[in-house]
């Protein structure tokens, strides 16, 4: 065989060669470059509140939220919570910072935990269903599964605003095919007396309760988790 097709030849399974290690030593690169959620097969929690999850008066660590990180912790899961709770938000402030957050943390669960202060301030209820239903949807177009935590007000407000607030949580929930904890103050505002599980303001649930409202969010959510 003439020395010209040897040659020939011979570089030809040089760059096979070299074509092959260079596909190999991309493969890291190119896992590197998903998210660290990806990456690890983690689940991340994104909990979309307001004062009732941000810990408002509380000591640090001593809000559910951050219980249910402990939980987590303890069981040695490899799921991850992010608290995006604003003191004082409403579902429209949680309908407008919500693309980003999703964007950001890539959540595979997404805890809604807003409403109240939409009561608080008298604001039209069927604009609160709205919110929800558009926050609900954007998270599930992200494939992330969505837990509604339903919340309720005093019957000072009247029975049929009462009745209505109280029901915009389930609609949606089954309108979306979320998940849903019916009432997230059970056990600690429906009791007799409430008042030693609240801070003084009356308006907040002060740390002994939080531990309650945990108990009252996992069972729903342990759902969500594959």
């Amino acid at each position: 065989m003439p020395w010209a097709n040897l040659i020939h030849r011979a570089l030809l399974s040089q760059g096979m060669l070299f074509l092959l290690l260079t596909v190999l030593l991309a493969l890291p690169m190119l896992s590197q470059a998903q998210s660290p959620a990806a990456r690890s097969g983690a689940d991340t929690v994104l909990v979309v509140g307001d004062s009732l999850s941000a810990e408002y008066g509380l000591k640090r660590g001593s809000g559910w939220v951050a219980l249910l990180e402990d939980k987590l912790r303890a069981e040695k899961s490899a799921v991850t919570v992010v608290n995006a709770s604003i003191s004082g938000d409403t579902t429209a402030g949680g309908r407008a910072r919500l693309a980003a957050l999703l964007s950001q943390h890539q959540p595979s669960i997404v805890i809604i935990e807003l409403g109240a202060n939409d009561a608080l301030r008298g604001l039209a209820l069927d604009g609160t269903r709205q919110n929800l239903l558009a926050m609900t949807r954007a998270a599930q177009k992200t494939k992330a599964r969505v837990l509604l935590v339903g919340m309720q007000v005093p019957p000072n407000y009247g029975a049929a605003y009462s009745k209505t607030f109280a029901g915009l949580f389930p609609q949606v929930a089954k309108a979306t095919q979320s998940g849903l904890v019916p009432f997230l103050l059970t056990g600690v505002a429906d009791i007799p007396d409430p008042s030693p599980l609240f801070q003084r303001d009356r308006i907040h649930p002060n740390e002994a309760a939080h531990p309650i409202i945990l108990a009252n969010v996992w069972p729903e959510l342990r759902k969500l988790f594959k």
